[in-house]
């Protein structure tokens, strides 16, 4: 893909800009050809084709997004030797288009992998090394999230545990995963941690599969942290794992509010006339106002005036209180899959999530951002875990990674949960993943009631 994308690149530039280049200038076209076939090559080199990265993570799009400065780079040294500043145009011109195809086509293939990683295609069959609950968890999220390429099979527990419940056979104690691996034809081993396993065990189990054909992963007890902000620290011999603070200001949340500004008032000059037939309707429905208004908490913790089209009757707070007995909502949130209050036009713009469409006014004055944490009610989050209030660190935003997991139909406290995860590991790469995957989810009409 990523060769074929270099080659229609070049060729469109070159095309495009072929009046400033000298007539017959072959060298230029032989030289496009040649940074075309290097851009593959040039991903290659930063990683972007290891299997470990593929579907899962940023780290296949940073690949990407390194191999365009590296391409022009490359391109600036024979230019200035043989004085052919023609080749350096077509390059510097090229290497953005480069970028943004190969991250699209990304995306679209990393949406088709974790639609037959839904199916189970494409699954390594992983066996779980660990305490019983360790295990238990691993399986859970591992189920929750299909795309992360695992499936756990079996597992591998502590001599005299009770598997009770575990759900998957136990093929051994923690000193046969050597053996298992060998007959059982795993993929990857996943060491999930528990009060058993010391460094000697880990040390000692690395160096038993060192000659096996097997993944060894292993769970450093911080959940919810990617691996762009840990790193390796020798200490005196002692290898220590330095968790970088996360950042909520700086330059890349300055192109965050950038690309908020210029998407948004995009946005909302594409979308005009969908806002004004949309508006029109929820007027003459009803007669009652267009819009609902509500307080939110926001960044820091400060209230902000939260903006939605109406999708309820004029009085649908007053009926609350006779509908609390059956919320189906969890930590705080009052949700009903079939509530009354909403009208039929209402019931329209919800399945299809144009009812959030105002919020890009939020979105342009600041108070919210185009990704982010969900903002809710001041009485939801009392209602919450503690930890809940780190969300405040950063905007609320109109999508977010709750929006593209099931957003209503989260069980418990797992929107929370997504949130955090978003807290602390936000990056302009994770919010372009985001942005692309609220699309397939809008279309879906996943969780959207």
């Amino acid at each position: 893909m990523d060769l074929v994308i270099g080659l229609i690149s070049f060729a469109v530039i070159v095309q495009v800009i072929d009046r400033l280049l000298l007539p017959g200038d072959v060298f230029s076209y032989l030289a496009a050809l040649l940074a075309a076939g290097a851009w593959p090559l040039l991903i290659a080199a930063t990683g972007g084709y290891r299997r470990r990265r593929i579907g899962v993570g940023t780290g296949e799009l940073r690949s990407v997004f390194r191999a365009g400065p590296a391409l022009l780079a490359l391109s600036v040294y024979p230019a200035a030797m043989l004085s052919q500043w023609s080749l350096l145009t077509v390059v510097a011109l090229t290497a953005p288009l480069c970028v943004t195809v190969s991250t699209l086509g990304r995306f679209v293939a990393r949406d088709r992998l974790h639609r037959l990683q839904k199916r189970g295609v494409g699954m390594r069959r992983t066996l779980a090394v660990g305490s019983p609950d360790a295990v238990a968890a691993l399986r859970d999220a591992v189920a929750r999230e299909p795309f992360s390429g695992m499936t756990v099979i079996a597992a591998c527990l502590p001599v005299g545990t009770e598997p009770d419940g575990l759900g998957i056979p136990v093929v051994g104690g923690l000193n046969d995963v050597r053996a298992v691996v060998m007959h059982g034809g795993y993929e990857a081993v996943a060491v999930t941690g528990g009060e058993y396993l010391r460094e000697s065990y880990l040390r000692r189990l690395a160096w038993s599969l060192e000659d096996v054909d097997v993944e060894l992963l292993v769970a450093p007890g911080l959940a919810e942290v990617v691996h762009s902000r840990l790193d390796i620290k020798p200490v005196v011999g002692m290898p220590l794992l330095e968790v970088e603070q996360p950042k909520f200001t700086g330059w890349q949340h300055t192109i965050k509010r950038a690309l908020d500004i210029v998407l948004t008032l995009t946005g909302l000059i594409v979308l005009s006339p969908l806002l004004l037939v949309v508006a029109l309707a929820v007027k003459l429905q009803d007669g009652g106002p267009v819009f609902f208004r509500q307080t939110r908490i926001g960044r820091n913790g400060e209230p902000f005036e939260l903006l939605k089209f109406r999708s309820m009757v004029v009085d649908a707070e007053a009926r609350k209180a006779a509908l609390l007995d059956r919320n189906e909502g969890h930590g705080g949130l009052f949700k009903l899959r079939e509530d009354p209050r909403i009208t039929p036009f209402g019931q329209f713009i919800r399945d299809w999530s144009i009812d959030e469409l105002p919020q890009l006014f939020n979105v342009l004055e600041g108070s919210m951002s185009l990704v982010g944490p969900r903002p809710h009610l001041s009485h939801e989050l009392a209602e919450m875990p503690v930890d809940a209030n780190r969300r405040a660190l950063v905007t609320p935003g109109l999508t977010g990674l709750w929006q593209i997991s099931g957003r209503s139909d989260l069980p418990g406290n797992e929107g929370v949960r997504l949130d955090l995860r978003y807290v602390e590991n936000w990056s302009i790469t994770l919010d372009l993943l985001i942005i692309w995957k609220t699309f397939r989810a809008v279309l879906t009409r996943s969780g959207a009631h």
